[in-house]
């Protein structure tokens, strides 16, 4: 009996890990109405999967997953409902990834190609994004919104 609870266990718990192709450290600020954070995080990746590790004094205290849904603490939800609830309704669903793995948003709307990344502008009666991509910096600022993300690779 025990060897077939040993075997049970081993078979299940290998069905939940996690093999992710990317996995990088970055300081990591977000601010915005719902959510407040400013210290280490990982941001680790596959082609159908992102997920997102927020630290505070070496301690995980937000796990936040994307795939087809977006993941965390409190529940999964839609990724609209996600932009609804924690940044703005007026955000397309995609957003956050793209942010996350630097990747133009509004399906590269504005976009204006640098030497060494590119910068967006969007504007609209909902948003005032500025939104810059350099080697070691992302930056995302929506003033309409109060929302900034600022991931920055660590050396």
């Amino acid at each position: 009996m025990r060897y077939l609870l040993f075997i049970f266990v081993l078979i299940f718990s290998a069905c939940s890990t996690k093999n992710f192709e990317h996995t990088s450290s970055k300081i990591i600020i977000i601010k915005s109405p719902k959510i407040k954070f400013s210290d280490l995080g990982y941001i680790r990746h596959t082609n159908k999967e992102i997920e997102l590790e927020l630290f505070v004094a070496g301690h995980a205290v937000e796990n936040i997953s994307i795939n087809h849904l977006i993941c965390v603490t409190k529940g999964c939800m839609s990724k609209s409902g996600f932009n609804e609830e924690y940044l703005s309704k007026h955000y397309p669903d995609d957003i956050l990834q793209n942010i996350l793995l630097a990747q133009p948003i509004f399906k590269g709307k504005n976009l204006q190609k640098k030497e060494n990344g590119f910068i967006q502008k969007i504007s609209s009666n909902d948003i005032d994004i500025k939104y810059s991509v350099q080697p070691n910096v992302t930056f995302f600022k929506d003033r309409k919104n109060r929302i900034i993300f600022k991931i920055k690779t660590m050396k």
